[in-house]
Formats: structure tokens, sequence, C-alpha cells
């Protein structure tokens, strides 16, 4: 059993990871206002000291405590760690990501400070976006100056501001909309805003930003420090406590402390890998903070490591890769022509064909883990900011016109708080990165890598750092679990906005293409299907789900098309006769049709096809896969959306 304190959006999110194992688990919260859709998890309310946390792990067997609570809740959190040193159980602190302290805002320790401070600085009129639970926190401001208080519209708000004594005239409500604050400043004019440090999840950068776009000075609350006191005296099993800050993390925590929660292990990509080295290679450590492209840190272990060199050892989890257990190696060292540059080394590849969006000679590594490795290098000496926070998947760069690109280090000897790491590089350095795989070249003649044009190695790749386990039956079982979830969550919560719809989609790139089409459909809704599309229907109409978006990239729409409803390379290749085909009925020119014949991949349609021709082409390919896959769900409607590289959406 897992049990998650939760009633925050970090909640909600632990929610997600727990029902995608289809286990029961426990979701505890102190009210029952937070809206979350459980399947799996059980929910409790109200409010727990030290004595009934442990005594409820021990009645239900709990083998791990996540902490999901808000940032500020520290009576919550003191709990949490005081009964995990007495039990022993593992607690995992799902944090949030927190920009740098900056010198344009006034930083407060507490709201004593904060008052001190505004008054000292001549405040007199003051929007206070810190909930109605800090009035009395405030009393000392608003009994002498203009306060405004934000605060949630519900009865049990104003109750406890009336209980309090502040004038109700004075009292503002949250909104749905996205610039309220920016709106609120404007009609209240304040001199400043008092803000806690909430993070990004917490609308932090948004509410900095709106006040810094109309001249209103900034007051922070900080966030309370974590517990990191040492276990006392009496503490017979002291418990390891981790902190993560994503999703990602979580389940490694889960899959670590709880390993038959899920039913497969998930594994690092070999992008993630040559990152972890490159950073260890840098500061000499064992475990490394890699900062994935979706913006958050997970833990990496490194097998070797030495000044300017160190390995990783590839962990594929459940998932049947045969780069599993390979040894990735790194070595850093000074020169180039400034910046990071990046190289392959023996056992990597090298692209000798067009249509992997890579330079023909270029060592085959992908742009998003080049991406990883020159970002989280670069962030050993530059502070994370709000500027330079990823808060969706970070696209990939665009193609390099060279065969290796550069990118200039920009002079920021300072070092995120989160990290401490003693790193050998100046600011201003320009550094080689050399990637080898020293059994790659023997790996790579029994994978599909020749057919595609690279040789001499493996390819580092990657989208999103974390490889999810490709087990035919438990990723089936995956998907049925969460599109249960999803269906199940809107027909609970349906408004009426929009239309109960589940999107299914190959892979994170095309989900988020796909996520600014639907932008209110809840997280669950949208499903990675893999290579099972016709599995995925099916679980589909099994579960009664009347409308399927379904998003798909050409090279899977161009097997789908001739009615492979499994389109996993190991099942199946692309046809360029049957392609010929439909470029005809496309009305697609010969000239343009001979340079097809000898396509190596079905994404280099996109470079090699004129745009208007295309376009009929992508709509041929989109109604074949409709055909195909429509009598799977004969009693639903199915949309078949097929993507371009750039996002481009064809129907």
């Amino acid at each position: 059993m897992v049990l998650v304190f939760g009633g925050t959006t970090e909640g909600r999110r632990a929610v997600e990871v727990l029902e995608e194992a289809g286990t029961p688990f426990y979701y505890s919260t102190r009210g029952r206002e937070q809206a979350v859709s459980l399947v799996n998890g059980r929910r409790m309310a109200g409010a727990m000291d030290v004595a009934a946390i442990e005594t409820f792990c021990r009645e239900h067997n709990i083998r791990l405590v996540v902490d999901a609570a808000h940032p500020f809740a520290e009576q919550l959190h003191h709990n949490l760690w005081q009964a995990a040193q007495q039990t022993g159980i593992p607690l995992v602190r799902y944090e949030r990501i927190y920009p740098p302290h900056t010198d344009d805002i006034t930083w407060c320790r507490d709201y004593e400070e904060a008052v001190s401070k505004m008054q000292q600085q001549g405040i007199g009129r003051l929007l206070a976006l810190t909930g109605v639970q800090t009035i009395g926190r405030l009393r000392r401001f608003w009994q002498q100056d203009e306060c405004w208080m934000r605060i949630l519209d519900r009865e049990q708000s104003r109750e406890i501001a009336r209980r309090e004594g502040f004038p109700e005239d004075h009292l503002v409500y949250y909104s749905d909309e996205d610039d309220q604050t920016r709106q609120l400043i404007e009609r209240i004019r304040p001199q400043a805003i008092l803000t806690k440090e909430s993070g990004l999840s917490g609308g932090f950068c948004e509410k900095v930003e709106a006040a810094k776009a109309a001249g209103v000075k900034v007051f922070v609350v900080e966030r309370p420090p974590l517990n990191t006191q040492h276990p006392s005296p009496n503490t017979h099993h002291p418990s390891p406590i981790k902190i993560v800050n994503g999703p990602h993390g979580l389940r490694r925590m889960v899959e670590r402390f709880v390993p038959d929660f899920f039913p497969l292990k998930t594994g690092l990509t070999t992008g993630t890998c040559a990152t972890a080295a490159a950073i260890a290679a840098v500061t000499g450590e064992k475990t490394v903070s890699v900062l994935l492209p979706n913006g958050e840190d997970i833990e990496v272990e490194v097998s070797q490591v030495e000044k300017g060199r160190a390995t990783v050892v590839k962990q594929a989890g459940d998932d049947p890769d045969i780069t599993d257990g390979l040894e990735i190696c790194v070595t850093v060292e000074p020169g180039g022509d400034g910046g990071i540059t990046i190289r392959g080394g023996e056992g990597v590849g090298r692209v000798t064909l067009p249509g992997l969006g890579l330079p023909i000679g270029a060592a085959a590594i992908n742009e998003v883990p080049q991406q990883m490795i020159r970002e989280n290098l670069l962030r050993l000496n530059t502070p994370r900011s709000p500027e330079n926070i990823s808060r969706t998947p970070v696209p990939p760069h665009p193609r390099p016109p060279e065969n290796i690109s550069r990118t200039p280090v920009p002079p920021h000897p300072r070092t995120p708080e989160n990290i401490s790491r003693t790193s050998y590089l100046a600011p201003r350095t320009s550094i080689i990165v050399t990637i080898s795989v020293p059994k790659g070249r023997e790996i790579a003649r029994q994978t599909f890598n020749p057919r595609i044009g690279v040789v001499d190695g493996i390819s580092i790749i990657g989208t999103s750092g974390i490889v999810r386990p490709l087990s035919s039956e438990a990723w089936i079982s995956s998907i049925r679990k969460e599109m249960a979830v999803g269906w199940q969550t809107q027909q609970h919560q349906s408004d009426g906005q929009q239309e109960p719809t589940i999107v299914i989609n190959s892979g994170a790139r095309s989900e988020r293409f796909l996520r600014q089409l639907f932008p209110l459909l809840p997280e669950q809704a949208f499903i990675h299907y893999g290579n099972f599309i016709g599995e995925t229907l099916q679980i589909a109409h099994e579960l009664g789900v009347s409308r399927v978006v379904m998003g798909v990239m050409i090279g899977k729409a161009v097997k789908l098309a001739e009615g492979h409803v499994n389109t996993h390379s190991h099942e199946v290749t692309m046809n360029r006769s049957f392609l010929l085909e439909l470029a005809t009925e496309a009305g697609i020119d010969d000239k343009t049709r001979e340079r097809m014949a000898s396509l190596n991949m079905a994404r280099e349609l996109w470079d090699l096809v004129p745009p208007e021709a295309m376009s009929r082409l992508a709509h041929i390919i989109a109604g074949r896969c409709h055909r195909h896959c429509a009598p799977l769900l004969p009693n639903g409607q199915l949309q078949v959306l097929l993507i371009s590289e750039q996002g481009d959406i064809y129907e």
C-alpha cells in the first residue's frame, strides 16, 4: 500500500501516476474540497497527527508515504517526517519547481517580517494573494493601511474573514481567468502585492510578471524549509527521505520502494544516460540530478566517475530493449570553438541517409538528447529563473546547419540552490562532450539502425528521457486502466464545455500538439497507445467510450493506412509500393514519385513532397487510417488526425 497526502496540484498528479498501476492506494486530504477522480485510490479526509499517521500506516500495511501537500503546510510536513522516522517507512516529498530568488523582489522569512518590510518601505495600499488563512497574520498591516485580500469564493472563507474582523468590502475572489491578477492590479492599483513562494504550479511567475508589468512592488513570503533534522537518538529505524518534483521521479521512487506496485518498471533513455554521465564527468558525483525535457529532475546513479569522464549503465526497466545494460561513457574536456560541442565516439552510430532530422555524416545523437546535455551542463553555472524554466515539454532545436551544433555558454557563475555541485567548468569555458558506447557497434548490428542508415553504432535517443515498458501484455493492461480512469473522470466531471473524449496518441511529441487542440480536456483524457492501435480502440469499445480522437505521426500512419493496426517496426515496415499507390491517387507528379521510391523513412515525405501535394496525400493517408480503424469502434465516433513534425494537423 502507498499513502498519499495531497490536496494540491501535486497531489492530483501523484494520483494520476499511481492510478496507472491499477493497484489500490490511499489518498488523504484535510478536507473534501479538492475534486479528484479515483478508480483504484481510496479517499480519506481529515487532519492527522503523528500518532494517527503511525497507527494508520501499521494497520494498513503502508510501505511508502508520499507528501504532496502544499509547501506551506508546515505542521503536516513535520508530522509526516516524525511518523516516517518512528516507523521506518520511506517518505517521498513531491516538491514544486521554484524559480531562484532575484534582487527585484523583497523576500521575507515570515509574515511578521513581511509586514515590517512593507511598512518600512511606505506601502500603504496592498493586494494580498496569500489566502484567507493569512488574514490574522497580516492584522498589524490591514488595521493601519489599506489591504485587499483575495480568497476563495465560498462561505467557509468568508466566515473566517468575518471572524478575524477583516473588512468585507476589501475581499476579492479567485476566478478562472488566466490574467485575473493583472486585472485586479489594474482595478485596485496597489503599491505592492504580497504573495507566497508557491512555485510554478502555484502560479508564482504569473503573479510576479503581472506586478512587474504594472510597476508594482513584489513582496514574497519564503516557503518553509524542508525538515533536515537528524533522527532523534530513540529512533531505531530512520526512514530515507527523497525529494521529487515531477511524475517520472515519483514513479521511479514508487518502483524503488514498493517494487511490486507497478506491473513493470520504467527505464532511462540513452539520452538521459548520456546526460547523467556528462554531469558526473563535470561534477565528480556518483548520484546526479538530471533535468528532463518536461522540466522535472530525476536522480540517476553513475557507475564510474573520474574528473572529466563518467559512465552510466543503461537501464531499460522491464522494456525488452537490446541496449539494456550497455555502458554509456562521456568525456568532457576544454576545447572547441565556443560553447558546448557534442560529438559521437566509438560505438555511437553515424548518419548516412536523410530522414532522421540530422545532417548526413553527423553522429546519431538526436536533437532532444543534445538539448538535454546542453541545458544540464549550462545550469551548473546558470541559475534557474522564470525565463529559463521549462513549463511545457521542450520542443526540439531547429535542425543544425553543420555536423556539430554549438551553443554559447552564458557568463553566469552561480549554481541553482537545489543543486550542490563543484564544477570545474569556468563560466565562459568552451568544452567538448564526447559520447561513446564500448559495445555499441556490436549491438547495433542486432537493431534496425542499418536499415535506416545509421552505421557503426547505436543511436543516442529519447524524447521524454524515460522509457516506458513495452511488454505487450503490460502495456495493453496499462492502456485499459488509464482509459478507464480518463473516461470515468469525464463522466463524473463533465460540465458541458467539452464533450467527453479520449485522445489517443503515440507518444509525448504528438500529445503536446494534441493538447493544444483540446485545452479543456483533463490530463487523464490523453493516452499513449505506443504501437497497439487496434488493441486501444478495442478497449475503448469495451469501455463504452463514445468519442475517440486518434493522433498519429506519418511513420505509423503509412503502416496503419495499409491495414496494420500494430505498427511496431518488429511487426511491419514501410511499404514503398503501397506509398507510391497513394501518391498516384493524390496526383503527385512523376518526378516526386521517383524520389519517393528511394525513401528511407516516412518522415522524409514532409520535405520531399511539395506542400500542396503533401496536403492531398496526408488527407488520403488519414482517410485510409480511419477506414481500417473505425470498425474497431462500432458504437462510437472516431476522428483521425495526421500530425506533421511541426505540429500541422491533417484530417
